[in-house]
C-alpha cells in the first residue's frame, strides 16, 4: 500500500470507531480481516496513524475547525507528524486509493491555525469533564502534562533477576537498540517508530527463557517502592496477569511467601504460565471461589500490595482511545472498587506491616484523597514519608524525588516528569 492509501484506510478505521463506538484495536482487527491484501507493515502503519489521531483527537479537530475522521487525520499530520500543508496536499491528491484533495478551508487551516489559544482540555487532548481534576493535580502545567500523556510510549522491559543479569540481557538486545532505563536498575528501553510496531520481543531468547518481561518503567518502580524483601510474607491482592507479582518475586529472591490473588479469576489466567517461565517457586496463586481466600492471613502479612483498579489515566500513552471512552460514571465505580479492596486489606498486615497502595492514575480522587480517607477510617495506619519510600533507589533517590509530584500521601510519576506511565504510590505502615 502507498502512504496515501494508508491514510484512506486510517480514515476508514476512524469512521468505524465513531460509528460503532468500539475500541480502536477491535476496529483495526476488523479492517485487517476485511482487507487481507494488506501486509503486516501496512497494518502496523495504519494502526500507527489511527492511534496518533486518537492521541491528538481534540487538538486536531480544533486545528481543522471540523470534527470528522478526515479532519482529525489531517490535523494530526501537522500536529503529531510535523507535515506542512504542501506535504499533506501531496498525499491527498485524489489519485487511486488516496484521500480527496484538500479543500481551500483545509489548506488554510493547516497553514494558518494553531492550538496556541485553545482551551486547556483541547490543547492537552483530554476530555473536558476532567479539566478540574487535572487542574487540581497539575495546575497551570496541565497542558504540558497532558501533552506528554498523549505522546508515544517506548517499549520498556524488566530484567528478571531470578534468571538473568541486566548487563547480559542488554548485550543480547543491542541489535534492537535497547538501553538502560533512567530510574529502574533492572529496566531496559527500546524506542519505537511512528507505527509503534513491536520489535518481536517474544521471539527473543531472553524472553523465551524467562530472563525479561515487558513492563513499563513506572510499573517497575511502583513494585520497587513497595520495599518487598526476601523472607517476607507478601500478598498481591490485585495480581491480574501477574506483572507486579513477577517483579515482587524477583525482589524477594525466591525467599519467603508470595500470595497472588484477584477478585476476578479470569484476570489470573495468564499468571501460572508466566510464573513458571520466570522461575518463580515461592508463589501461591489463590483463585477466588466465593469464600475469603485470605482468611488465614489476617494480621500476619509483612506487606500487602494493592495494584488498585482505577481509571487508567496514567496509561493513556499506551491506550489513547481509552481517554475518549471514559465517562464520569467510570470514576465513581473505580472509587467504590478501591474502597472495597482497601477495607479488605486493612486487617491483613501484622503490627509493623505495610500496605502499598498503587494506581496507574493521575486523578486526585483515586490517589491522595483515597489514602487520606483510608487513614481517617483506620488511624492505626500512618503514611510512610515519600523520601523514605524512595530510598530503595539508592543513589537515584534525590533526583527521583525531585522529578515526581509529592504529597503527604505519596508519590506521583508522570510521562512529563519521570518519562514513565503515570503511577501513584503510597506506603502505609501499621502501628505496632
Amino acid at each position: 500500500m502507498t502512504p496515501a492509501a494508508r491514510l484512506s484506510a486510517a480514515i476508514e478505521v476512524l469512521s468505524a470507531i465513531d460509528a460503532q463506538r468500539v475500541p480502536a484495536s477491535n476496529a483495526l482487527k476488523e479492517w485487517g480481516t476485511a482487507h487481507r491484501f494488506a501486509g503486516s507493515g501496512d497494518r502496523a502503519a495504519i494502526a500507527g496513524l489511527v492511534f496518533d489521531v486518537l492521541r491528538r483527537r481534540a487538538s486536531s479537530a480544533w486545528l481543522m475547525n471540523e470534527d470528522t475522521p478526515r479532519a482529525r487525520l489531517l490535523g494530526m499530520l501537522k500536529l503529531e507528524r510535523g507535515l506542512d500543508a504542501d506535504a499533506v496536499a501531496a498525499l491527498c491528491d485524489g489519485g487511486r486509493f488516496a484521500p480527496q484533495p484538500l479543500t481551500e478551508s483545509e489548506r488554510a487551516a493547516l497553514t494558518l491555525r494553531t492550538v496556541k489559544d485553545a482551551p486547556a482540555h483541547i490543547a492537552g487532548d483530554y476530555p473536558e469533564w476532567l479539566d478540574p481534576q487535572f487542574a487540581a493535580v497539575f495546575g497551570d502545567a496541565r497542558v504540558e502534562e497532558a501533552t506528554a500523556m498523549a505522546s508515544r510510549a517506548p517499549l520498556d522491559l524488566r530484567v528478571n533477576t531470578l534468571k538473568a543479569k541486566p548487563e547480559k540481557v542488554l548485550a543480547s538486545m543491542a541489535h534492537l537498540g535497547a538501553r538502560p532505563t533512567p530510574w529502574s536498575p533492572i529496566g531496559l528501553r527500546i524506542d519505537l517508530g511512528a507505527d509503534a510496531r513491536n520489535p518481536g520481543i517474544h521471539s527473543e531468547e531472553a524472553f523465551i527463557k524467562g530472563g525479561v518481561e515487558v513492563q513499563d518503567e513506572g510499573s517497575q518502580l511502583a513494585a520497587l517502592l513497595t520495599g518487598a524483601k526476601p523472607g517476607e510474607q507478601v500478598i498481591d491482592m490485585c495480581a491480574g496477569a501477574g506483572g507486579k507479582t513477577l517483579a515482587l518475586a524477583a525482589m524477594m529472591q525466591g525467599k519467603g511467601r508470595l500470595i497472588a490473588t484477584d477478585h476476578d479469576k479470569r484476570q489470573l489466567a495468564p499468571i501460572h504460565e508466566r510464573l513458571s517461565r520466570a522461575g518463580v517457586h515461592n508463589a501461591d496463586v489463590r483463585t477466588p471461589r466465593g469464600d475469603d481466600t485470605l482468611a488465614d492471613i489476617d494480621a500476619s502479612a509483612d506487606l500487602v500490595v494493592i495494584d488498585a483498579p482505577c481509571t487508567g489515566t496514567g496509561t493513556w500513552r499506551r491506550n489513547p482511545d481509552a481517554k475518549w471512552r471514559m465517562r464520569p460514571g467510570a470514576l465513581e465505580v473505580r472509587l467504590k472498587d478501591q474502597n472495597e479492596v482497601l477495607e479488605r486489606a486493612a486487617s491483613l498486615p501484622k503490627p509493623g506491616g505495610r500496605i502499598a497502595y498503587i494506581t496507574c492514575s493521575v486523578l486526585p480522587q483515586e490517589n491522595a484523597e483515597q489514602v487520606r480517607a483510608f487513614v481517617s477510617r483506620h488511624p492505626e495506619f500512618a503514611v510512610v514519608p515519600p523520601e523514605q519510600v524512595a530510598s530503595v533507589l539508592w543513589d537515584k533517590t534525590e533526583d527521583f524525588l525531585a522529578a515526581t509530584l509529592q504529597s503527604l500521601e505519596g508519590l506521583l510519576m508522570t510521562p512529563r516528569r519521570t518519562g514513565t506511565d503515570g503511577f501513584f504510590v503510597s506506603v502505609l505502615r501499621k502501628a505496632g
